[in-house]
């Protein structure tokens, strides 16, 4: 009864927001737009926010997370001790330093992540009813595994270069010479020392990366989602719907798995980036001496001079804190969107 509550309430807010949107244009004298139109852009701002939101609430532990990344940044002893340190040298800043940047990045990745696994899905589903000759058929784990896979190359490659500038101010810290001013004199710095290619610097191990780790996030959300609504188990599924807190333990699994396997390549990347710019070596290790940085010729002999020179573990450095990360992120992330779309009436129909 209180799920029929709910829905009725959401249907009631959804035809407010249409109603008011039909008589805003109606006085201004302009032509409504189209109900696709309107819903694609409902979808967009709906991812926008859940990355936003979800970026957001994780912000000091993605900064630690690229600190422990960089070959010659401080040695942390833990994910607690290197909070410590961020908070005592730069304070309450020091923690979402960074964050900015990477929510102009990651506000329209996840808008055109979101979207483009939506229409990835309704385009392989179709392409797969008319092989199968079954109009009945739906997304198997597999298939989810390609829409999503196909959705994070769009999206990363869409937003990389403000990812490669991200990395680059987070890395900085109070006693690092003041390269980048901000998000605009990094980019132009860049253009003009480096060349344009730099702002893609490290990209073709993201998009190797992107693939099961992207992939795999939508594969087993959607996967498990349907798996528990199938088999209703522990009444955890009313009215044919999870609960919020259920789909929050989905997206926490759905994110270990995919950034566990994609975790390595997310490590060479940012070391990728880190290379070949002005007091790069000083910069990473904030100390202002003078030290050799390493310099990489491609993806595979940055993991070779990696593990040579740190061994095998160091393509899994700041693995905790990112997992402490990736659990609540990626589960906000989903639950957000999901809610903002209900909010708005913007319901997802991949099986029609």
């Amino acid at each position: 009864m209180a799920s029929e509550d709910v829905k009725r309430s959401e249907s009631a807010v959804t035809t407010i927001v249409n109603l008011a949107e039909e008589a805003k244009f109606a006085k201004e004298g302009v032509q409504a737009p189209s109900h696709a139109f309107l819903s694609i852009c409902k979808s967009l701002f709906a991812g926008g926010v859940a990355g936003g939101v979800s970026r957001s609430a994780v912000a000091p532990l993605e900064r630690l997370k690229i600190l422990l990344q960089n070959p010659h940044g401080i040695k942390y002893n833990g994910t607690i001790q290197g909070l410590k340190y961020i908070w005592k040298t730069e304070g309450f800043r020091g923690m979402f330093k960074g964050n900015g940047t990477n929510c102009a990045r990651i506000i329209p990745n996840s808008a055109v992540k979101f979207f483009s696994y939506e229409e990835a899905s309704k385009g392989i589903l179709y392409l797969y009813r008319q092989q199968s000759g079954n109009e009945d058929a739906q997304l198997t784990p597999l298939l989810r595994l390609g829409a999503g896979a196909c959705a994070g190359i769009i999206a990363m490659s869409a937003t990389y270069p403000m990812d490669m500038v991200r990395g680059r101010l987070t890395v900085q810290t109070e006693m690092s010479p003041r390269h980048y001013r901000g998000i605009f004199h990094a980019l132009t710095t860049v253009l003009r020392e480096e060349g344009p290619r730099a702002l893609y610097k490290g990209w073709l191990p993201s998009v190797i990366g992107v693939v099961p780790y992207v992939g795999l996030n939508f594969a087993v959300y959607e996967s498990l989602k349907d798996w528990l609504i199938k088999i209703r188990p522990f009444g955890l599924v009313e009215d044919s719907e999870l609960g919020v807190t259920t789909k929050l333990a989905c997206g926490a699994a759905a994110g270990t798995v995919g950034q566990t396997v994609a975790y390595p390549l997310d490590v060479i990347r940012r070391r990728m980036q880190m290379v070949g710019w002005k007091d790069a070596a000083s910069v990473v290790t904030g100390d202002g001496n003078s030290k050799a940085p390493l310099e990489y010729t491609g993806m595979v002999d940055a993991f070779r001079k990696t593990v040579r020179c740190e061994g095998f573990g160091a393509l899994y450095k700041g693995l905790v804190p990112n997992s402490v990360k990736v659990v609540p992120s990626i589960a906000i992330a989903f639950v957000t969107y999901e809610l903002v779309k209900d909010v708005l009436g913007v319901e997802l129909r991949i099986s029609d």
